[in-house]
C-alpha cells in the first residue's frame, strides 16, 4: 500500500486501524535504526519509537502531504530522540561531552562489541560527534537521505547541512585513523 492509501485508510473509521498497522510494518525498522543511531540503548530506543508512532497516531489525520510522509516521521522520530537525550542529559546532570562518554561506553558494553572491527570504530566516532553532526551524518550516511529531505526534517539550510556532514565525515575518518 502506498502512503497516500495509507492516509486515505487513516481517516476511515472502520479501516483507521489496518492503515495505521501497515505504516507501522512500513516504516518501524527504519525509524528504528534512524533512533537507535542516535540514543544508542536498544531499550530506549524501543521506547523513543513506541513514543515517535504515539504522536504519529494523534497527529497524522492532519498531515497536509506537504512533504512526503516518511521525511515528516522520521522529523517526528528526530525530535523525539533530541527530546529523549536533552531529558536524559537533564536527569543524569552530564555535559554533553560527558553524554558521549556515556553513550561510548554503552556502545562498548554491548554483548558483541569488538574494538578491533571498522564497524565498532565507526559506532565509536559518530558518539564523538556533536549532536547535529551526529545526526545529520546518520541521515546522509546510513539513511542514504538527500540534503533537501534532510533540511525539512531538521528545518535547516542545505547548505549548513553540507557543512555538517563535511565536518562529521572529517572527525570519523581522524578518529578511525588514530584509534
Amino acid at each position: 500500500m502506498d502512503d497516500h492509501e495509507i492516509l486515505i485508510q487513516f481517516c476511515q473509521t472502520e479501516t483507521k486501524e489496518a492503515a495505521f498497522t501497515e505504516l507501522v510494518t512500513k516504516y518501524r525498522e527504519r525509524l528504528y535504526w534512524h533512533i537507535r543511531r542516535l540514543v544508542v540503548d536498544h531499550a530506549d530506543s524501543d521506547d523513543v519509537l513506541q513514543n515517535t508512532f504515539l504522536k504519529v497516531w494523534n497527529a497524522l489525520h492532519a498531515f497536509k502531504e506537504h512533504s512526503q510522509l516518511y521525511t515528516w516521521l522520521y522529523r517526528i522520530a528526530t525530535n523525539e530522540c533530541l527530546s529523549f537525550i536533552e531529558q536524559k542529559k537533564r536527569k543524569s546532570s552530564f555535559d554533553f561531552d560527558d553524554m558521549a562518554e556515556v553513550l561510548s561506553n554503552q556502545l562498548k558494553a554491548d554483548s558483541h562489541f569488538n574494538a578491533n572491527q571498522l564497524e565498532w570504530k565507526l559506532q565509536l566516532a559518530i558518539q564523538q560527534l556533536p549532536e547535529k553532526q551526529r545526526i545529520v551524518f546518520g541521515l546522509r550516511y546510513f539513511d542514504e537521505m538527500g540534503y533537501a529531505e534532510m533540511s525539512e526534517i531538521l528545518d535547516t539550510s542545505v547548505g549548513a547541512l553540507k557543512a555538517s556532514y563535511h565536518h562529521a565525515a572529517k572527525k570519523i575518518a581522524e578518529y578511525i585513523k588514530n584509534s
